[in-house]
Order: C-alpha cells, then sequence, then structure tokens
C-alpha cells in the first residue's frame, strides 16, 4: 500500500512523538472529529478537504467505521452512529472524577434552577463532563462532550489561571482568538490581566462573551492535595439574573460545592 503523504504538522507530530506513534489511529480520530453540530453529515470530499488528507486514506478510514459500526452511510453522505458515544462513555466510566461531579452537578443545578456545569482543560478548548439543567430553561446547546473556547469562558478562565507561568505563556503564544460577540476579549493583554484576576480571586465571571445573552461564573474544582482537575459553573440568561446576584448569590455556593467536593476528589 502506498504511503499516504504526510502534511508538515504530521510530519512534525511524528518526529516529536517518536516511533511508537501510530499514524492510521491519528488519521482516523481526526475523521471523527470533522463531524460536529454543524457538520452532522458528510461527503467523502468534504471529510477529506476538512481534515486534509487523500481521498483514498479518508475513504478506508470511514468504510472502517461503517464497518466497526461508528458510522453509517446511505452511499453518499457519512454519519456517526449513538455507537460513537461508547468511546465517550469509556472515559467517563473511567474517571472518578466525572462520577463525583455528575450528581453534585444535578444537586446544584436543582438547588439553583439553573444551568450548571462541570469541565476539564483539553488543549485550547474546555470539554464539559458534567451537566444539568432545568426543564424550564432553554436549551443552550451544552451537553457532556460539549466543547467551548478556554479564552472566553469562565470554565475556561479559571482553569487557565491553574496553569504554571510557562503553560500559560505557551496558551497565549499560540491561541488565536475569535470575537464570538461583540463582548469577546479579543487582546490577549487584556486576556492575560483576566485570567490573572481569576487565579488571584479564585473565581471568574464571564459576561456574554461565549455567547449572547448568556453569563456564567466559575471556581476551580481541587483534589485533597490541592491540585486543580476541573472547574465548576453556573450559567444564565442574562435578562435574567443580574451580574451583583452572580456575585452575591452564586458564587458562595459554588465555594461551598468546591469545598465539599474536594475530599472526594482524590
Amino acid at each position: 500500500m502506498p504511503r499516504v503523504k504526510r502534511s508538515q504538522a504530521e510530519a512534525d507530530q511524528v518526529e516529536s512523538a517518536g516511533s511508537e506513534f501510530l499514524e492510521a489511529l491519528a488519521r482516523g480520530l481526526r475523521v471523527i472529529q470533522a463531524f460536529d453540530r454543524d457538520r452532522r453529515q458528510l461527503s467523502l470530499s468534504d471529510a477529506a478537504r476538512l481534515v486534509d488528507l487523500p481521498r483514498a486514506s479518508v475513504r478506508r478510514t470511514l468504510h472502517t467505521l461503517v464497518q466497526l459500526g461508528f458510522a453509517e452511510t446511505d452511499g453518499r453522505m457519512f454519519r456517526l452512529t449513538p455507537r460513537i458515544l461508547s468511546l465517550a462513555g469509556a472515559y467517563l466510566l473511567s474517571n472518578s472524577v466525572s462520577t463525583i461531579l455528575q450528581p453534585a452537578v444535578d444537586r446544584l443545578s436543582a438547588e439553583l434552577s439553573e444551568a450548571c456545569s462541570a469541565a476539564v482543560l483539553d488543549g485550547d478548548d474546555v470539554v464539559m463532563i458534567a451537566h444539568a439543567s432545568p426543564a424550564r430553561m432553554l436549551a443552550l446547546g451544552a451537553q457532556v462532550g460539549y466543547r467551548l473556547p478556554a479564552a472566553s469562558t469562565s470554565l475556561g478562565r479559571v482553569l487557565l489561571a491553574a496553569l504554571d507561568d510557562r503553560e500559560l505563556d505557551r496558551f497565549f503564544a499560540r491561541a488565536r482568538l475569535e470575537k464570538r460577540t461583540p463582548f469577546t476579549l479579543v487582546d490577549k493583554a487584556e486576556l492575560e490581566r483576566a485570567v490573572v484576576k481569576a487565579r488571584e480571586e479564585g473565581f471568574s465571571l464571564v459576561d456574554q462573551e461565549a455567547e449572547l445573552g448568556f453569563r456564567s461564573i466559575s471556581v476551580p474544582l481541587r483534589r485533597i492535595d490541592g491540585k486543580v482537575v476541573a472547574a465548576l459553573n453556573v450559567g444564565v440568561h442574562s435578562e435574567r439574573v443580574t451580574l451583583d446576584a452572580m456575585l452575591d448569590g452564586y458564587l458562595p455556593r459554588l465555594r461551598a460545592a468546591a469545598s465539599e467536593l474536594q475530599p472526594q476528589l482524590i
């Protein structure tokens, strides 16, 4: 079988990862990640373009996913099947943090009658590992596995604040800041000040930077040894809850919940 031509990024990754790096698996995961909320089904050509791989390589990957039951096709368009959730389930079942946090998030959401989430940092994004919403709330798209840019969310800024200075410098050096709303901070100096403020104050309050009409407040979740392993937040519609109410009403409850959870996070 002819060798697939590597992009420069792939060549650099292979060189840094060493001989144990499995390129075929890496390419397969890239194809899976090409599907999202806005791209629920893809043609072979679309998938190849999105992952910047030859059609032949992407065709083999999609065919393998179909044969394993992770994808389906009508002969032209491909879409993921519910079996793909077993990959996320493997993480959730093997990670004691997410197992502990989902019941806590459920309780907090029921108590406050607001959406509550817990998330971890994954590269330049945050990924929700627990989420609960009151039945009355309009769906905002948030759910377990949902990703948002760390730079424009309270969850992300709390998690970025937990990085050491060298890691934080690397984040700002590579960060590509997207103006998602008129309120999104895209100046790196301003954003760095916001992250440092979150580190000093132990919380982050972000108002309509990730999504118009939505504000959130987050605190770090620490293991029993003090290391930050996740972040916990409350998210609200801005027309319903003022910034003062979030600071005076929700922040103390978030901090109490974080304190209650710390002995369980080992």
